[in-house]
C-alpha cells in the first residue's frame, strides 16, 4: 500500500534535506563545476522523487539515489560533444598587447629553420604537435631509437641557439603568457601536454 501523497512528499523533502550536502558535494567531484554539480544533484531527486516508492522498498535508498545520480551523469557526457579540461588556469592572462607571442614565434621558427631537416621533424612532431616516439617513427618512416637521437640532437641545438637561449633569459616584466610557457618547455625538451 502506497502511503498518501502528502506523506510521500514529506518523506521525499526530509530525504532530500538531509542528502543534499552529499549530493553536491559527490555531483561536484563528478562534473568539477558548481553549476554542473547543482544540476546533476537537481536531475537525480527529480528521477528519484519519480521512483520514490521504489527508492523506498530499496535496501539502500542512498546507493539507489547515487546510482540515479551517477547514470544521470554518464548520460550527460555522452551527449556532450565538446571536451572540457578542468584547469586552475584562465585561458588568457590580462597584460599587454601580444607582439611578444609573435616576436618569440618568429625566433623559434627561425631556429627550428636553422636546424637540419630530419632533426626539424622530430622536434616538431615531437613537442610542437606531441606526438609519442612511435607515432613520430611511423610518420618519418624510421626506428623509435632515430628518432631518440634526432630529437635529442635538435633539442641540444635549439639550447645552444643564442636567440633561443634570449627567450629563456629571466626577465622583470610580465608573468609569461600559456604560449611562451609552452615555447619554453617545448626548447627545454619537456613534453608539453597540448595537442
Amino acid at each position: 500500500m502506497t502511503p498518501a501523497p502528502e506523506a510521500r512528499d514529506a518523506d521525499f523533502r526530509a530525504f532530500a534535506l538531509a542528502r543534499w550536502p552529499r549530493l553536491l558535494r559527490t555531483a561536484y567531484l563528478l562534473t568539477g563545476h558548481h553549476h554542473d554539480a547543482e544540476d546533476l544533484a537537481q536531475v537525480a531527486l527529480v528521477k528519484a522523487y519519480a521512483r520514490w516508492d521504489r527508492v523506498m522498498r530499496a535496501t539502500d535508498p542512498d546507493a539507489y539515489v547515487w546510482r540515479i545520480m551517477i547514470n544521470a551523469h554518464r548520460d550527460r557526457i555522452r551527449g556532450t560533444r565538446v571536451l572540457e579540461w578542468l584547469t586552475t588556469r584562465f585561458p588568457e592572462r590580462a597584460g599587454g598587447d601580444r607582439v611578444d607571442q609573435f616576436l618569440v614565434r618568429d625566433v623559434l621558427a627561425a631556429a627550428l629553420q636553422r636546424l637540419p631537416p630530419r632533426q626539424r621533424a622530430a622536434v616538431v612532431l615531437r613537442h610542437v604537435e606531441d606526438r609519442t616516439e612511435t607515432e613520430v617513427a611511423a610518420l618519418l618512416g624510421t626506428r623509435v631509437g632515430t628518432v631518440r637521437s634526432r630529437t635529442s640532437r635538435g633539442l641540444e641545438k635549439l639550447r645552444a641557439d643564442p636567440t633561443v637561449q634570449d627567450l629563456r633569459a629571466p626577465t622583470r616584466g610580465p608573468e609569461p603568457t600559456h604560449q611562451q610557457e609552452v615555447t619554453n618547455h617545448a626548447a627545454s625538451g619537456e613534453r608539453t601536454g597540448v595537442r
